[in-house]
């Protein structure tokens, strides 16, 4: 439906530290135990999805964790409403409510059908009563999103109410640091009382909060960026009068993969060298305003990366943002060309730094 599933690499391992909890019940039994949190996991995000779309947030990616998943917006607009009012409390304790609820409904279900099914046996889950552990399965996930630590359901509220108190940036990593502390806290406990669940769930915690830091890191550099920073000054465009052929010509001789088209200092248009390539070889020659797409967006160059880089996202099939002043293209920044400006970008920053040490 549009929304990328991204699974982390330790999600899939996890199976083989299930299958080590079980090796003494069997790989079935440990593969069993494996897709039991699975379950889990799909139950608490379904929920969150169904309430993300009855609140109308528009989603880009969910990574997932066997903690539960991180969302990615797809717009400013959807993450402001996720992390505000309403939505964020109703975010927050879908999950949760959720798993509990599924986890009662499965002991009542189990109880009402077998009667002698003894659901406070040690320990609450192991591969050796694979339905017990899918009752207590879903009531840890559902309980574990109670601590208030990030990325925990309540650690965003937390996150939420340090952001609107000290700004995005601090409160972010104030909640990812608290988030941190109580990973390892849960580590240690687990290790203490010989839980490998509390220790699992406290790695994942302190995963999903390093993430977290990181992204907060990465979003304060490039709100930081301006455009004219890092859009290539040294360009080629088109005119729309310019044939397929003469453009084909251009292309040879760039290392562009798309291009301005303008008319005197005006943009009128995008093209693309696969689409040159494309309509030559369909319909022969022709002109280039016949292929460009005449729709785009633009940016200025006191803009800032993070703002253009959710116009990328946003667009679908966008790869290049002409940037104008006056309604004059006066660079360009394309998704090829990003990565590499970004990284000459620090060294060129860090090597101010040290000269104005010195």
């Amino acid at each position: 439906m549009g929304v990328e599933l991204r699974i982390h690499a330790f999600f899939p391992l996890l199976a083989i530290v299930c299958l080590g909890l079980s090796a003494a019940d069997g790989w079935v039994r440990g593969i069993g135990l494996f897709l039991v949190l699975v379950a889990a996991v799909v139950v608490r995000e379904t929920a969150r999805l169904l309430v993300a779309a009855w609140f109308g947030l528009s989603l880009r990616a969910v990574l997932l964790l066997p903690v539960g998943g991180l969302f990615a917006y797809a717009t400013p607009e959807s993450q402001e409403n996720a992390n505000q009012g309403g939505g964020q409390f109703a975010m927050a304790f879908a999950g949760p409510l959720a798993n509990i609820a599924t986890g009662l409904v499965l002991a009542a279900t189990f109880l009402g059908a077998g009667g002698n099914m003894n659901l406070l046996g040690q320990p609450l889950i192991a591969s050796a009563s694979l339905l017990r552990s899918m009752v207590w399965m879903q009531i840890f996930i559902g309980v574990l999103h109670l601590l208030p630590a990030y990325p925990l359901d309540c650690g965003r509220l937390l996150r939420g109410s340090f952001a609107r108190k000290h700004g995005f940036a601090p409160g972010a990593r104030a909640s990812a640091g608290l988030g941190q502390i109580l990973a390892l806290t849960t580590m240690v406990g687990g290790m203490l009382l010989h839980n490998p669940w509390l220790i699992i769930a406290g790695f994942f915690i302190m995963i999903g909060a390093q993430i977290e830091d990181q992204g907060v890191f990465f979003q304060t550099v490039v709100d930081t960026v301006q455009m004219r920073e890092v859009m290539l000054t040294d360009f080629a465009t088109l005119s729309p009068s310019d044939t397929l052929a003469d453009a084909l010509y251009r292309c040879v001789h760039s290392l562009q993969e798309d291009f301005p088209v303008v008319r005197g200092p005006q943009l009128v248009g995008i093209v693309s060298r696969q689409r040159i390539v494309d309509a030559l070889r369909s319909d022969g020659n022709g002109y280039v305003q016949s292929v460009m797409s005449r729709a785009f967006q633009v940016a200025r160059p006191e803009d800032t990366l993070g703002t253009t880089i959710r116009r990328i996202t946003a667009g679908r099939g966008l790869s290049l943002i002409p940037i104008t002043e006056s309604g004059r293209v006066v660079g360009v920044v394309s998704v090829q060309n990003l990565m590499s400006a970004m990284s000459l970008l620090a060294e060129q920053r860090r090597i101010e730094r040290q000269e104005s040490g010195t």
